[in-house]
């Protein structure tokens, strides 16, 4: 006989007390007391993409407690994408974890979530205890898009107050829009040493397309000397989704919450 594959879980949602929407969430319920794992996705993920699941799967077997989430104009979340800011953003996830979680966290941000990370850490300095940090993208608007854009990309800007560009992980364009722009150099985090007491662990490909590996050398740069590690994949991509890559995600989120237990 054959075997049904596994429904997936239905989504569950949050209101969010700062814009009204209805965020898409799932959870794993741990066996253990120690930190939940978060995942915060990148710029126009979901929370059901290959990393996160692993992460899932990853938390049900070891008895983590595991949390993800869509952002507004993500997945199955409320809103509208072309609406979205790094700051929306971030307080769309410190509200789901404020609702959802308790205790202490480790956060696992991938591209953009990387950033929104970050912000939460600086946020939340009593509850956020590592960082894992895959492809990180911290000011990305400002860093990575800003620099290439023409002079006609910037009069649609002006006149349209959004560019779209053709992607290459999806048949949708992708969107800037010129709020998302000045929101990000608003909430920009590169501009000066960063301080976190706590260790990040920072996995990025070198021969990612989208984030070069020069960026998270300066992020490391920035970044307190003590507790960080840095992980350059030679042949990785942007997605570091490869069965490697995913076993290599897997065993720093385990190093990470080894290392709290270690310091209780």
């Amino acid at each position: 006989m054959t075997q049904a594959p596994d429904t997936p879980p239905s989504a569950l949602f949050e209101t969010m007390p700062h814009s009204g929407e209805r965020l898409a969430y799932l959870t794993v319920e741990g066996r253990e007391a120690g930190p939940t794992v978060v995942w915060l996705g990148g710029f126009r993920s979901d929370m059901r993409g290959t990393k996160a699941e692993v992460l899932s799967t990853l938390c049900g077997r070891e008895g983590l407690p595991f949390l993800r989430f869509d952002y507004s104009g993500h997945g199955e979340s409320g809103g509208r994408f072309a609406d979205g800011t790094i700051s929306g953003w971030t307080e769309d996830a410190a509200a789901v974890i404020a609702a959802r979680t308790r205790g202490p966290l480790l956060l696992v941000g991938s591209s953009m979530g990387a950033w929104i990370a970050l912000r939460l850490a600086q946020r939340l300095p009593g509850r956020v205890c590592s960082l894992l940090l895959l492809a990180p993208a911290p000011d990305f608007t400002t860093r990575l898009v800003e620099p290439k854009l023409t002079a006609e990309d910037r009069a649609a800007l002006a006149r349209d107050g959004f560019i779209a560009e053709p992607s290459p992980y999806s048949d949708q364009p992708t969107i800037y829009t010129r709020r998302l722009i000045e929101d990000g150099a608003a909430a920009a985090v590169m501009t000066g040493p960063i301080a976190l007491d706590l260790p990040v662990h920072v996995i990025q490909g070198m021969e990612d397309p989208d984030v070069p590996y020069a960026h998270a050398l300066e992020l490391v740069s920035l970044l307190p000397s003590a507790g960080v590690t840095l992980t350059l994949v030679k042949d990785g991509d942007h997605r570091l989704s490869r069965p490697e890559d995913l076993q290599r995600m897997e065993r720093a989120v385990l190093a990470l919450l080894a290392e709290v237990d270690r310091t209780r």
